[in-house]
């Protein structure tokens, strides 16, 4: 059975497993490298610990094993309104499409609710079809691009 669950501290070694694990699987694809070393939980284990103080970490589980976790955070803006950003989700890949992902983001969406947010940002990869998909059933639209070119 499928659940989503406030993460704990108790969670920390698995969810440091995943969050490697998220690392190697998304390196290799287009933008990865970066988002590895810029926008993910990073570096391991002191991002996991770190969002583990801060804002809110789900746990997806099946039966009652952790099998993803998303990472949620509040930005207060310039004009005072409240943004909910969406700083790592990852299922394992076993465990995707049977309704994890979506226990998790359901539990973000009303945990930012309830931290009054306007709206939610999240990331997806160039090319992460699945990905794009996933948070456009939730209503995420993309709204910025960010183009890239390394120099070296």
């Amino acid at each position: 059975m499928e659940a989503a669950r406030p993460a704990v501290a108790a969670d920390r070694s698995r969810l440091i497993e995943l969050a490697q694990m998220e690392r190697t699987q998304v390196g290799p694809r287009r933008g990865g490298d970066l988002w590895n070393r810029r926008e993910s939980l990073r570096p391991v284990p002191d991002g996991v610990d770190t969002a583990l103080l801060e804002g809110v970490v789900i746990a997806g589980t099946i039966l009652n094993y952790v099998v993803g976790f998303g990472v949620g955070r509040v930005d207060q803006l310039d004009d005072g309104s409240r943004l909910g950003v969406v700083d790592d989700f990852f299922v394992e890949e076993p465990a995707r499409a049977v309704g994890v992902g979506e226990a998790m983001m359901n539990d973000l969406v009303a945990w930012f609710r309830g931290e009054g947010c306007f709206g939610i940002d999240a990331l997806a990869l160039p090319g992460d079809r699945a990905a794009k998909n996933f948070f456009e059933s939730f209503g995420l639209k993309a709204r910025l691009l960010t183009v890239h070119t390394p120099l070296v």
